[in-house]
């Protein structure tokens, strides 16, 4: 178990099992490596919190809920990276951001999550 804090939730203890290791970061918090998920209240939104940064949090939602035609091909060196062997291991998360009045789910930069390592990478879809 290991404890830190968070601007949001206050002191969070949480099973070593539980963090995402992101080995290359989020681009634009490259050095932050580690993340937990937290549910948003008894949504299907749940927040990425880093471990190493109280301030840095993303609510993320799995894409199928906004949109459920979306699908990504993942090639062969994404899979290496994130260990990943059975496609049901497989997490995808979209970020939200607030624009105005607006939210936008950021469908071009899926981050990826391999559920069995808990390894995880933000790919930029072409």
């Amino acid at each position: 178990m290991i404890s830190f804090n968070t601007t949001r939730f206050g002191l969070l203890t949480v099973d070593e099992t539980k963090i995402i290791h992101f080995p290359e970061g989020i681009p634009g918090f490259t050095d932050l490596k580690r993340y937990i998920l937290i549910d948003h209240r008894d949504t299907v939104l749940k927040w990425l919190q880093a471990i190493d940064d109280p301030d840095v949090a993303f609510i993320v939602v799995e894409p199928h809920y906004l949109d459920s035609n979306y699908k990504i091909n993942i090639d062969d060196n994404i899979r290496h990276f994130l260990d990943l062997v059975e496609e049901e291991n497989l997490a995808i998360l979209v970020i939200l951001r607030r624009e105005g009045e607006n939210i936008i789910a950021n469908f071009n930069s899926p981050l990826l999550l391999n559920a069995e390592t808990m390894r995880g990478i933000q790919v930029l879809l072409e």
